[in-house]
This record gives structure tokens, C-alpha cells and sequence, in this order.
């Protein structure tokens, strides 16, 4: 096996980095503001709820918190407090626990159970078995997601970050989780026929499907939770929802956000979320559709979705536009996947070295932080934990470890 710190020219730099951010972290504290702080608040949901009724006297609404966004972005603090996000605490138990695996310090599995105990005492309430959902009233365009409500787009990180660590360090607590969770997503996880082989699900128990990322989620989830509980039913639900996402790939190897005709943007974090999903299922089942549909979405994802300097760009699509130019989340999903990609898309890992040179080039703050987007104008270095903080140290982490592992 290599030695630690001999594997590329960015292994060094990154483990430099994960140090510093590892010091920045303990310092600022485990809550942060968010890109919907904005709109938490009970002024940026009354704004937010009238942008979606009645358009024209919403524009008027949000168009100084949108301002904000752009040239003050610190603002963000007047319209909601800091907050506790169990999306991001599964990251950081994942980016700690690849810590622990890279270096085998005990500190860092003991950072990386500490974000474990922080979920449990964050599970959504009022539900038989474990879920997650975000911890603000989130305003979108069929209506209000209330505090709590558990959400396939969030429970399936802290699946990820419970296997990891029942794998690092196995305990009966732990299992117990991770079998609680998937009977979650098999039960209240609703299903929505759309062929004789597929079928969307709901985003939340309490909605109707048609989400790719949703469904891809659910696939991955199912697929993993047969293979490691030894539920056959699982896989049976998990390929339906694998061929909705597969069935509604574009020509161009595209994926819509939604089959509603309505949100009908590609984006490059949603687009790193389905091939992501498709990656770990086809890394379990050998799937050969899958492989197929893998391929065609990765050859589309780098002619589209990158700017001209070999970095992500936001949109290949765009619903509305934005205030910014580049975002953090965009780019450590970029890593995640290309670390994921890069055996079976060749082409994938020379994205992954100019991408993590460009982080290191011009995204790390003096205190050790990342910079969360580039903004039109400027930076907006307002750190969100939620909003590529621990995404990014995650997958930077995730990297470090695959360097180490490599043949």
C-alpha cells in the first residue's frame, strides 16, 4: 500500500486543508446559517408563499432578500438564526469516519460517532422509525414542508453515514438504526406507477412523486439496505424506482429535475445526486442498464455543466437567474462523483484533478473555512454547514481516502 501522503500532486495540499478546516470547525460550532435563511424566517416565508400565489407582487417581495444575497450576503443573519442541520452532521460523521480510515486516529472516530449521537437526538418526530427532514418551515411551490418532515432526499445521507460507521466500529444501536430507517423508506415512502417497470415515489410521505433525484435516492437506499439486511423485497422496490430514473433519462443524456413538466431545469448538483445514486447501484448489482444510463448522463454532465475553465457551472438549464456564478455544493458533488466515476468514465478523473486544484486555488478562507459561492460580483463567505461546508469537507475526505486506497 502506498504511504499516506504519496499518492498525487493534491494529496498533500488536502490533508492541509481537512486540518485546518477540522480547527475551523471546532472553533465555530456545529450550527450555521444557510442558503434559506432567507426564507425560514417568518418574513422570507410570507415573501417566499406570495411568490408562488401571485408572481408579479412576489417579485416585489423577495426582491430585497434576493439583493441581499447577492452584494450583502451577511445580511442573511437578520432574517433567521443559526442552525443545527442533521443533513449536514451526516456528512461531517462521514468525512470524519473517512478520516479515521485514512490516518487511524481515534479523534476522528470519536468526532465522527459524536455527529451520530447528534442524529439520533435530531430524528424527525411523530414517526415510528428513524427519519430526517429539515429543521425550517421550507416554502416551495405545492405549498409549505413543515419542520420535520422527514424527506427521501435527506434520510438516505444519514443511512450512509450509519453504514459507514457500523462497518468502522459495529454496534448493536447502530444496526438497529440502520434497519429502522430502511423500513421507513419501504413503508412511508409512497411509490407512483409510471410502467411496467417503473415507478416514481414521493419526495415526503405526504407527496405525490415524480422527483428524479428523489427516486434515485430511494433506489440507491433499497438496493443497499437488500444487500446489507438481507431483504429481498427491498432490491424488488429499489428497481422500480431505478427504471423511473432510467426510463426518464432525456435523448442527450440529461435528467430533468422533475417528469412534471414544470420543473423542467438541469442543474449540476441534482444531476450529481441521480449519477451518484446510479453509481453506488451499479457498483452493488452490476447492473447493465444502469452502466448504459451512467455513460450517457457522465458524457453529458461534463460537455454541459462546466465552464470554460474545467469548473462546475450551476445550470445547463436554468429555472431563473441567479445571483451567483459557481457554488461550493456544486463542486464537492463534482468530487464525490468523479472519485465515484472515474474507473468506469475514464475521462472523469482528469475533471476530478481540476476541480480539487481549483478548491484549492481560490476556495479556502484564512480561517480555514470554505468559500461558499462566487458571487457576480465578489465572494460570499458566509459559511453554511448545510450548503457546502460539509459537503466539501466530506468529499475532500472522501478523496484523501481513495488516494490512499488506490492500487
Amino acid at each position: 500500500m502506498k504511504s499516506d501522503l504519496e499518492i498525487s500532486v493534491h494529496t498533500l495540499p488536502v490533508a492541509r486543508v481537512l486540518e485546518r478546516f477540522t480547527a475551523w470547525l471546532q472553533e465555530y460550532g456545529e450550527t450555521s446559517w444557510d442558503h434559506q435563511s432567507y426564507f425560514a424566517g417568518p418574513v422570507g416565508r410570507l415573501a417566499k408563499s406570495l411568490y408562488y400565489r401571485t408572481p408579479g407582487l412576489g417579485i416585489v417581495a423577495v426582491a430585497p432578500m434576493i439583493f441581499s444575497e447577492a452584494f450583502i450576503p451577511s445580511a442573511r443573519r437578520l432574517f433567521h438564526k443559526r442552525t443545527r442541520f442533521p443533513i449536514a452532521d451526516a456528512h461531517y460523521a462521514m468525512g470524519f469516519a473517512y478520516l479515521y480510515e485514512t490516518w487511524s486516529r481515534t479523534e476522528h472516530l470519536s468526532r465522527a460517532s459524536h455527529f451520530l449521537d447528534e442524529l439520533i437526538r435530531a430524528r424527525a418526530p411523530g414517526f415510528k422509525d428513524y427519519c430526517w427532514g429539515y429543521p425550517f418551515d421550507w416554502v416551495t411551490r405545492n405549498g409549505v414542508i413543515t419542520s420535520g418532515t422527514p424527506l427521501i432526499t435527506s434520510t438516505p445521507y444519514m443511512y450512509e453515514a450509519f453504514l459507514q460507521l457500523n462497518k468502522i466500529d459495529p454496534k448493536p444501536e447502530r444496526q438497529r438504526v440502520l434497519e429502522s430507517i430502511a423500513r421507513h423508506v419501504r413503508n412511508e415512502i409512497r411509490d407512483f406507477r409510471t410502467s411496467n417497470r417503473g415507478s416514481s415515489c414521493s419526495y415526503s410521505p405526504f407527496d405525490e412523486g415524480g422527483v428524479l433525484n428523489a427516486a434515485a435516492y430511494r433506489a440507491f437506499l433499497l438496493t443497499s439496505a437488500s444487500r446489507e439486511l438481507g431483504i429481498e423485497e427491498y432490491l424488488y422496490i429499489a428497481e422500480r424506482n431505478l427504471y423511473f430514473v432510467l426510463e426518464a433519462q432525456n435523448p442527450d443524456g440529461s435528467w430533468y429535475y422533475a417528469v412534471d413538466g414544470v420543473r423542467d431545469f438541469v442543474d449540476h448538483f441534482h444531476t450529481c445526486f441521480v449519477l451518484k445514486a446510479l453509481a453506488k447501484i451499479h457498483s452493488i448489482t452490476g447492473n447493465i442498464d444502469c452502466l448504459s444510463a451512467i455513460r450517457r448522463g457522465a458524457d453529458y454532465y461534463r460537455k454541459h455543466l462546466f465552464s470554460s475553465d474545467g469548473l462546475p457551472k450551476p445550470f445547463s438549464r436554468a429555472p431563473r437567474m441567479t445571483v451567483y456564478s459557481r457554488e461550493l455544493y456544486d463542486c464537492a458533488e463534482c468530487i464525490n462523483l468523479c472519485v465515484l466515476l472515474k474507473d468506469r468514465v475514464p475521462e472523469m478523473g482528469s475533471v476530478l484533478n481540476t476541480v480539487v486544484g481549483g478548491i484549492l486555488r481560490d476556495w479556502i478562507t484564512p480561517n480555514g473555512s470554505f468559500r461558499t459561492r462566487r458571487l457576480h460580483l465578489g465572494w460570499d463567505d458566509v459559511p453554511m454547514h448545510r450548503w457546502g461546508q460539509s459537503q466539501m469537507f466530506r468529499s475532500l475526505a472522501y478523496y484523501l481516502w481513495d488516494s490512499k486506497h488506490q492500487n
